[in-house]
């Protein structure tokens, strides 16, 4: 029976310290034991539970420590990602492996091979579960996320037996630290993940949360999905509202930034809220991005903020 492993908590609004410190501890015991490389991926060397698996073609046999007689099978199992994941330019890759040891239990395991000048470098296994149903592993597309891999499945719900079929949908997200070669978990909801130096006004179509006036009063889309702004390196922008669709012209100067020539087509909605997000279009002088990955516009009039996402 596998020993789950603890894995930190990756909160990059933590001090870096104490990231530092966590990662420092896990490096050494990585490097210790784990330091060859191989020509391709499925030949690579792994860390599952402590004890140090090389595939070959994808498979690895070793004897069992409790019954010599028994042996451990490790083999690949797929759901294959792509990316660079420490930055260096090179393509490296996600994947599970199962683990078997005779018994009734397959165990699946996260792993990652880093791909070097040298060779890839395996890490060290994630452990998400007894037989488990895999579902997509693929990288996360949320805004705030760089290198974050999305591992869906299908578990049990607690007290389930283990011969019941899983159907209680799962994921967890995952980030390799590149020095120790093991995996955190990334917080779902947790602030802090993306970057706001890099992010910039042409990068995606911005949907409005909400408006925030200095005298208390907030305005909230009924229907946020139906208002949208998009801009484009030119100097024009595009957005949607609960009833017509708007263009016009912007001119953004370091973070000050203006809207003119709003045009629009001329639909009658009742109880829409379009007056509110012209008018808020019209109002707004400054504008920034967070840590969440949101677009902040200052409004010059009642010093409120308008929030997009």
């Amino acid at each position: 029976m596998p020993i789950i492993m603890k894995f930190f908590i990756i909160a990059l609004g933590i001090p870096a310290v104490m990231i530092t410190g966590l990662v420092g501890c896990a490096a050494s015991v990585h490097n210790e034991r784990q330091a060859t490389t191989s020509d391709h991926y499925k030949d690579a060397e792994y860390v599952i539970d402590g004890q140090r698996v090389r595939l070959h073609d994808g498979v690895a046999e070793t004897a069992s420590a409790s019954e010599s007689a028994s042996k451990i099978t490790t083999r690949h199992f797929g759901n294959e990602v792509t990316t660079d994941l420490d930055s260096d330019g090179r393509a490296d890759v996600v994947f599970l492996l199962t683990q078997e040891s005779g018994g009734s239990g397959t165990f699946f395991y996260v792993v990652a091979a880093l791909n070097t000048g040298e060779g890839y470098l395996g890490s060290q296994g994630y452990l998400l579960g007894d037989r488990i149903a895999p579902q997509a592993t693929e990288l996360s597309q949320d805004p705030r996320h760089k290198n974050v891999i999305v591992v869906s499945f299908a578990d049990r719900a607690p007290g389930e037996p283990m011969s019941a079929q899983p159907s209680i949908a799962k994921n967890v997200l995952l980030k390799l630290d590149p020095d120790s070669l093991s995996f955190g978990v990334v917080e779902q909801d947790f602030e802090g993940e993306a970057d706001p130096a890099r992010m910039s006004l042409t990068m995606k179509d911005w949907t409005w949360i909400s408006a925030l006036y200095s005298a208390g009063r907030q305005i909230e889309p009924s229907r946020p999905d139906l208002f949208t702004l998009s801009f484009t390196e030119d100097g024009r922008f595009s957005a949607t509202t609960d009833c017509n669709q708007i263009s016009g012209g912007y001119v953004a100067v370091g973070k000050s930034i203006s809207f003119g020539k709003i045009a629009a087509t001329r639909m009658f909605c009742e109880g829409s809220q379009e007056a509110e997000f012209l008018a808020l279009l019209n109002n707004v002088q400054l504008y920034h991005f967070t840590s969440r990955g949101e677009l902040i516009f200052d409004l010059k009039r009642d010093g409120g903020t308008a929030i997009f996402r």
